[in-house]
Order: C-alpha cells, then structure tokens, then sequence
C-alpha cells in the first residue's frame, strides 16, 4: 500500500494498493469525521461492489445509504443531480454527514458537484474503481456535469478528503473501459514523464499497473499543488482535451468514449501542430507508435467545423482567445494561447 499526500488547500491522501476495498472503512474513518454516509454509484458498480464496502464501512462503525444511478456520460446531467439531492434529503443528509463515490469518472465528477454544493458543501471520499479515475480524475478535486452545449461546463472545484485506489478494481474492467483509460495515462506521459511514455510504448502495462498509477497520480500531485485552481501549469492536464471533447460531443457521446477521444485528440492537436510549423520533429509519429501499442485510436473522422466549434465552447476559451496545449517533445508540455481565428484557421489546415 501506498501513500500519496496532496497538498491542496485541503490536504488529503490517496491511497493506492491491492485489496484496499475490504479495508475503506477503516481508511476512511481516519479521514472524514462524520459517520452517517451515502454511497453513490452506478448500477454495473453496485453490483460488484458495493456490497463489500456497505460491509467494510458498517464494520468501522458507519450508516450508509446507497444511491444508484444508470451508468454511461448520459447519466451526467442535471436530472440525475436533481435526483441525488432529492435523496440526500430523504434520508436527511446533513453537514456532518458525507458522501462516498464508488466508481469511474462519471460517478466521482456527480458525486464531488453535489457534495460541493448540497447544503453549500459537505465532505465526500472517492473511491474510484477504473483506470481513468484512479490515474486522473478522482485525484484534483475538479467535479462537474454535462450540459447540452458540451461536456463538464457546470462544475466546481472541491477536494476530497481521501482516495482510495484499489487495484483489483481494475481486473473486472473490459479491455474497452480498460483502455478508455490509457488515454490519460499516455498524456501523463507526454506532458511529464518520458521515462513512463517510453514504458508505456512498450505495451506491457498490465504489468506495471500499480507503478503506473502511483506515477500518474504523483505526477498529478505536483501539477495540482503548483496550480490548484487551473488558472496556469494545471492547464497542461488539457493535453489532447480540447479537441477530444469535440469528438465526444460531435458522435453524441456515443462510440468514442472520453479516453479513446482524448487519445483522438492528442494525436490531432499534435499533427495539426506540425502541419503549422508550431512542433519540429516527429512526435506525432512517437506518439501514434504508443497509442497503437496500447490498442488506442489515433483518428476519429470528426469535421473539421465540429472540432472548432466543440472547442470554441470549451472552459479553454478566453474571450477571442484559447489555450491550447502542445507538446514539443516527449515529457514536456507548453500552454500556447491562440486567437480564435489563428485557431480556426489552423484546425482547418
């Protein structure tokens, strides 16, 4: 078991390791001081684990009430926020009281929004159950929903007060959840880390997979106590985001996914930072290298009008301009703020 501090505005652990499950109710009651709780997952999840950790955490001395919504990013919505609030009053929820998300991405970024704003904060533990959450989005406190005009552009930032990343989570995951989350491994690789992105080019990550959830998370540890609230080096996580929301909002999220189309995205941001003469070199044949080695897409086939206009809407944009992040070789990333013309202009080659 392993241990990771982030020092945040509210400083907290992640703990990372195998059969952690059977021990979250001990963890977490060394973190939160509540003993009321409600766990919120989706209804794959529940199925598998909820109750081991009704059991752990009633075993530590906790009342817990279980929330259980459809999975998919569909389910990241208002109407499923609405519903989650209904509940936490129904089985009155108060201050003292905290929230658990067991789950993936979707379940941690509904669960973290509500616990930011139900009762204007409560505290809530992420336990984060797929390869994308344990590596990136548990970790950071960014919590959100979707809107119609694209995805997490209503959100807040709130911190955690523990993670807790059990590994053998991971081995129920179908290879195509499985690698959903190599997208955000690989961009830990390309934005930090060349000596990850170089064992990651080798495909053997089922291998390493504690070590590389302890790299990704540690390198996110650093990024997220240099700039906790996105406004300077936390913007280089973007990497390969921006367009890859596009992708996800122009096939409706539906077919690619939201590691597969920031794989997409990475690779486009960076051919297209080629072709304008912004990155020399041939990283963009270094990285298509490693996305194929971990069976992940380098294309999408998305328009270039819906790439621009998925961006253009993103959180990126400042005013007439936007940040975009490239990488100019591997292990290093550079936020490169555009006019959204220029932007159009080079999306549109």
């Amino acid at each position: 078991m392993t241990k990771i501090r982030v020092n945040a505005s509210k400083p907290y652990d992640v703990v990372i390791g195998k059969g952690l499950l059977s021990q979250a109710g001990s963890l977490v009651a060394e973190a939160v001081k509540g003993r009321k709780a409600v766990i919120v997952t989706d209804d794959i999840v529940n199925g598998l684990y909820a109750e081991k950790l009704i059991k752990s955490m009633t075993d530590a001395g906790f009342t817990v009430d279980i929330f259980v919504f459809p999975n998919g990013e569909e389910s990241k919505c208002h109407k499923t926020l609405m519903e989650l609030y209904d509940f936490l009053a129904e089985k009155n929820i108060t201050r003292s009281d905290f929230l658990v998300a067991l789950g993936g991405g979707v379940v941690g970024d509904l669960t973290g929004f509500a616990a930011a704003t139900y009762l204007r904060g409560i505290d809530y533990v992420q336990i984060p159950t797929t390869l994308l959450a344990q590596v990136d989005s548990s970790v950071g406190g960014k919590t959100a929903v979707d809107i119609g005009a694209g995805k997490n552009l209503v959100g807040a930032f709130k911190q955690p007060d523990i993670v807790i990343a059990d590994i053998d989570t991971l081995d129920t995951l179908t290879e195509e959840i499985f690698t959903d989350g190599m997208g955000e491994v690989v961009k830990y690789g390309m934005i930090w880390s060349e000596s990850l992105f170089d064992l990651l080019k080798t495909g053997k990550v089922k291998e390493n997979l504690e070590k590389i959830v302890e790299e990704c998370v540690d390198i996110k540890r650093q990024v997220v106590e240099t700039d906790e609230f996105d406004t300077g080096l936390r913007m280089i996580l973007n990497f390969g985001h921006t367009l890859g929301h596009s992708i996800e909002k122009y096939y409706n999220y539906h077919g690619f996914s939201h590691g597969k189309a920031v794989s997409a995205g990475m690779y486009l941001i960076t051919t297209i930072g080629e072709k304008a003469g912004l990155i020399s070199g041939n990283i963009s044949d270094e990285l298509k290298a490693c996305l194929v080695a971990n069976n992940m897409p380098f294309e999408s086939g998305t328009p270039a009008e819906a790439l621009f206009s998925g961006a253009v809407n993103d959180k990126k944009r400042f005013s007439d301009t936007i940040s975009i992040i490239l990488c100019r070789e591997i292990g290093k990333a550079d936020i490169v703020k555009m006019n959204i013309n220029d932007f159009k202009n080079m999306i549109e080659g």
